[in-house]
């Protein structure tokens, strides 16, 4: 979901919870050179199609195991609340489109639109390779984020909008970011993204593929209902409605408490809970207490989810990231 500027600009993880914001920023355009992009092909093998969900020494990829844990976690814990269990926001739904948010994958044969933002001074003005083939969160008739990840396999280059939508032929969203997979280069400081933070998405989102193949070395993105109005690095973007410091910000990070016994869970789960204790969670939006997303894909087991549900919260504390 995308915040700017004083207004809450649409639903969080495809719930209907609303927040109110008294942020206001100023904020200059910056146009983009156009891009040479790539029709929508299934994801390869790879982390991504092939393509490394930034480089290694992404701040996405930083272990925070041995990191202090931040002077104001409790504080933090305290106001998203420690009463109940981590929910992850993705699997099966019988009722309509599966849980998550979709990755299309593209080749530079895609053709490229224009699209109109709502908030065109944040976001990038470039042509995006939205199509027919695109997924879009919650699906096309969703009330919800509607978020759309898109990545150029060809250019290992990722594009995200939210509240995406078509009308009346053309395309629309509230906002849009463009980054290269291949780069650790942040947006400009006050930018939003597809995010609340002004951060990439698809580098917090749980993926089916690298828990099966036990190749999962990135922190989680996750949302709370109350933050501050202030950002860690390297988030760029904040949208909270309290000043107090014991809100948490966007961009702080979480990790699982290395003395929580998982010995109980399946193995796919024990897997998820081994990166959130090595890598953490990151607030990364507004929206329901230790909701953590994944990709949306129906191959997503049943029981990983089941047993990712019984993580309470209190087994979790903030990280003083500040060494990073």
């Amino acid at each position: 979901m995308a915040w700017v500027a004083g207004r809450v600009t649409g639903l969080v993880t495809g719930r209907a919870w609303r927040a109110s914001c008294a942020l206001g920023l100023v904020v200059p355009v910056l146009v983009l050179p156009m891009l040479v992009l790539p029709l929508a092909a299934p994801v390869d093998a790879g982390p991504v199609a092939g393509c490394r969900v930034f480089p290694a020494s992404s701040w996405w990829h930083a272990s925070v195991r041995r990191l202090p844990v931040h002077a104001r976690s409790r504080a933090w814990l305290r106001t998203i609340g420690t009463s109940g269990e981590l929910h992850p926001d993705f699997g099966r739904n019988a009722g309509g489109v599966d849980y998550g948010i979709p990755v299309t994958v593209v080749s530079r044969r895609h053709p490229r639109v224009r699209v109109r933002f709502t908030y065109a001074g944040e976001s990038d003005r470039v042509r995006y390779p939205l199509g027919r083939d695109t997924m879009i969160e919650g699906g096309r008739g969703s009330r919800g984020d509607r978020h759309a990840i898109v990545v150029d396999r060809s250019a290992c280059r990722l594009y995200e909008t939210w509240a995406t939508r078509k009308v009346h032929g053309r395309w629309r969203a509230g906002s849009g970011a463009v980054w290269s997979l291949r780069s650790n280069a942040l947006r400009p400081d006050g930018w939003t993204s597809a995010d609340a933070a002004g951060l990439p998405m698809l580098p917090g989102l749980l993926r089916w593929r690298e828990v099966r193949a036990n190749r999962l070395d990135h922190a989680l993105r996750f949302t709370a209902p109350v933050t501050r109005r202030a950002h860690l690095w390297p988030a760029r973007h904040d949208a909270g409605s309290t000043l107090s410091r014991s809100a948490p910000p966007m961009g702080a990070r979480f990790r699982l408490r290395s003395s929580y016994d998982a010995s109980d869970l399946g193995l796919y789960a024990r897997r998820v809970v081994r990166a959130m204790k090595t890598y953490g969670l990151v607030l990364a939006d507004n929206g329901s207490a230790w909701y953590v997303q994944g990709e949306r894909n129906p191959h997503w087991p049943a029981r990983l989810v089941a047993d990712l549900k019984t993580i309470p919260a209190s087994a979790f504390v903030g990280v003083d990231t500040s060494s990073l």
